[in-house]
């Protein structure tokens, strides 16, 4: 009887063992980064991500190179724009840059923790936008729709389209090439952008000037 009972116990496969034991570990080196003096708010990963708001934070090496071309592409004293691109703004303002200015276009309102350039949007509701955001007003705008749908991809161009002088940097899967350059006139750069975590999708940078991820 006790056997029986013994097999009715579920038990984890080692494999799913050994991602939960890396879990616990990520997540306790995530707290001691945070007790530790070396961390700031603007760390990749201060704020965690949440999967069910579809979030996939850039790799440190990814966010850094599509932070510099953002500066370069806006010039000095230049106004970037972050679209549902939150570890991108994270590593522009640890840059602590003086000489551009940037801003956050993000639905998760855990990142109003950083003030007045936290701007709430939904992309469900594109020009749903401050009076203050005025059209045509950023020298480039860097965008990752968080849905590979071109209903998320169209509606996100619209506020693209709006906030932008000219210049976008767009970040999608490999899947939305087409749509990418139907709706924003984008090409797809050499670069491969990567994430903290390994995504099923490829993801891929697009872009309608002559940037440095080439």
């Amino acid at each position: 009887k006790m056997d029986d009972d013994d097999d009715d116990i579920p038990r984890l496969s080692s494999h799913t063992l050994a991602a939960l034991q890396e879990f616990y570990l990520e997540q306790q080196q995530r707290e001691g980064m945070k007790t530790s003096q070396r961390f700031n708010q603007y760390s990749i990963g201060a704020i965690e991500e949440d999967w069910q708001l579809s979030q996939f934070w850039y790799s440190d090496e990814t966010a850094s190179c599509l932070a510099n071309e953002a500066v370069v592409a806006a010039g000095k004293g230049g106004r970037i724009a972050c679209v549902s691109a939150p570890s991108v703004y994270q590593k522009l303002k640890e840059q602590d840059g003086k000489d551009f200015s940037v801003c956050i276009l993000e639905y998760d309102r855990r990142f109003s923790v950083y003030g007045e350039e936290f701007i709430f949007y939904d992309y469900n509701h594109p020009l749903n936008l401050p009076e203050n955001l005025l059209p045509h007003s950023f020298d480039i705008v860097i965008a990752d729709p968080p849905y590979l749908s071109e209903e998320c991809l169209q509606k996100t161009a619209e506020t693209i389209k709006y906030l932008t002088k000219g210049k976008i940097l767009l970040c999608t899967g490999a899947i939305m090439e087409e749509q990418a350059a139907k709706h924003l006139g984008v090409k797809m750069c050499r670069f491969i952008p990567k994430h903290s975590r390994n995504l099923a999708n490829e993801f891929r940078c697009y872009v309608n000037y002559a940037s440095g991820l080439d």
